[in-house]
């Protein structure tokens, strides 16, 4: 049973709920759904915080996600859930931060195989379960990875009215797919039977997606869009914008035989890219180009001055399948990438628009992560979340210019167990701890002076490292699959 509730804005919108004739109830619903806002939720995966141009990339251009960006919000300090995927996208779903949330890594032991990850669970409320709730109409396209069909976790039971796309991690390892899973079905994509790469994964998606705008009935809508790329494999359609960077650039041939590292499992590994630079800047481009597309389809339909859309990426840029991301400074020149808990692992870009509500042109530095966006759409949808566990605080304050009064987070607390002792990080205010080991030492860094993380004052500063272990033992709760790994073994 869910256990967020429902608060309408007003008296006479609340009376909906005590009406006697069942006919003017759903009435009522209907007129109380229609004012609120549609929310457009793109998630792209492994694009680096200087990955786009209205981040300092000076090679790859996006122009459309730049004029997203002038025509709303672009925040520079705001934190993705995790270094990698499905921890990432929990913390996006459920509102829990690292130190709370069922899922804290990439879960790869369990039943359901490689890639299958750890599902979430009936009592793990999701922002789509709140969204539909509250009158919304939910979809999700593109990858999801936080349950397999028939689990807990698939995304028909985690609050979607529909969903289309990966559901296993490793699957989205494949860029021209030849199945993907419909509402729990597992559906063929007959243009890439036979191992043909006739239809790209950012088109089959955004293609269902501008299906779906089109289609979608008067509710207010969720829509959930979660690109694979620019994940590695690193194949792209070889098409006029591959060729246009084909040559382009200095290439180191990615050679693999696609059949795993040990030969027989088929989402082990990717197949081979003799130009992956060049696959890495058509991957962007192709991104800018179908954010475009969603953004006409928007004003195709009418629905453009009455929706919120966020563009952002699960985690810092990835080296997988021959790609450098070195190459195109896709980090921003951040210390780190992916799987790291430094700056370049985390930090993600996040633009939203909402023509009429958004000021144009704004630019906040104010510190906020993932686990933000629940309350944040809990507010749009006016909905109360005070029964539901969150770490996180509405950004709707500085959504709506009014900054003065947004509340800030005492801290912000990571962990990641993929190395080989569990990585802990903290945000606080201008201060940032790191440390690889429960037992070692923690390095510290003050962001502002330092954003590369290149100074560690740790030994100058023992008070403040002394308050930032605290939090580290303090902010989580005991997990039995994602134990803090530690050097004393205890």
């Amino acid at each position: 049973m869910s256990v967020f509730k429902i608060v309408l804005p007003s008296l006479a919108l609340a009376s909906v709920f005590t009406a006697c004739n069942s006919g003017a109830k759903q009435q009522n619903q209907e007129t109380a759904s229609a004012q609120k806002p549609n929310i457009i939720f793109i998630l792209t995966d492994d694009l680096g915080y200087g990955d786009l141009s209205c981040y300092g990339q000076k090679t790859i251009k996006t122009p459309n996600i730049d004029r997203m960006a002038s025509e709303g919000i672009r925040f520079t300090q705001l934190y993705a859930g995790s270094p990698v995927c499905a921890p990432s996208r929990a913390s996006l779903m459920t509102g829990r931060d690292p130190g709370h949330c069922r899922v804290r890594g990439n879960y790869e032991t369990g039943p359901h195989g490689f890639g299958g990850e750890l599902e979430l669970r009936p009592e793990d409320v999701t922002l789509a379960e709140m969204l539909k709730q509250a009158g919304y109409q939910t979809t999700v396209v593109g990858k999801w990875g936080l349950g397999m069909n028939g689990t807990t976790g698939e995304p028909n039971r985690k609050g979607f009215d529909y969903s289309y796309g990966f559901l296993n991690q490793a699957h989205a390892h494949d860029q021209f797919p030849d199945y993907l899973y419909r509402n729990g079905e597992k559906v063929t994509v007959p243009k890439n039977l036979e191992q043909k790469r006739a239809y790209f994964s950012n088109d089959i998606f955004t293609d269902d997606a501008i299906r779906f705008l089109q289609q979608k009935d008067k509710s207010p809508f969720f829509l959930y869009l979660a690109y694979v790329t620019p994940h590695a494999e690193m194949l792209v359609p070889e098409d006029s914008i591959f060729n246009r960077f084909k040559g382009t650039f200095k290439e180191t041939p990615f050679v693999m035989n696609g059949q795993g590292s040990n030969g027989t499992d088929p989402f082990g590994a990717y197949h081979s890219q003799p130009y992956p630079e060049a696959a890495f800047a058509t991957m962007i481009t192709r991104i800018d180009q179908d954010v475009q597309r969603v953004l006409n389809e928007l004003k195709a339909q009418g629905l453009d001055s009455n929706t919120l859309v966020i563009f952002t990426s699960d985690n810092g840029p990835h080296q997988e399948g021959g790609n450098d991301p070195y190459y195109f400074n896709s980090n921003g020149s951040q210390r780190g990438i992916k799987r790291d808990l430094y700056e370049g692992g985390i930090r993600v870009p996040f633009i939203a628009r909402w023509p009429g509500v958004i000021k144009s042109g704004q630019v906040s530095d104010h510190i906020s992560a993932f686990w933000d966006i629940l309350p944040t759409f809990a507010d749009l949808a006016n909905v109360s979340v005070s029964d539901v566990p969150t770490e996180g605080i509405s950004l709707m304050p500085t959504l709506t210019g009014n900054p003065n009064v947004q509340k800030n987070h005492p801290w912000l607390y990571w962990e990641f167990h993929e190395n080989k002792y569990s990585d802990q990080a903290v945000r606080k205010g201008k201060w940032k701890a790191v440390r690889h080991d429960p037992d070692g030492k923690t390095e510290l860094y003050n962001l502002e002076i330092d954003p590369a993380e290149k100074i560690d004052l740790a030994d100058n500063n023992p008070e403040i490292i002394q308050k930032m272990d605290s939090i580290m033992t303090n902010s989580r709760t005991d997990n039995s699959y994602f134990p803090l790994k530690r050097s004393s073994g205890n």
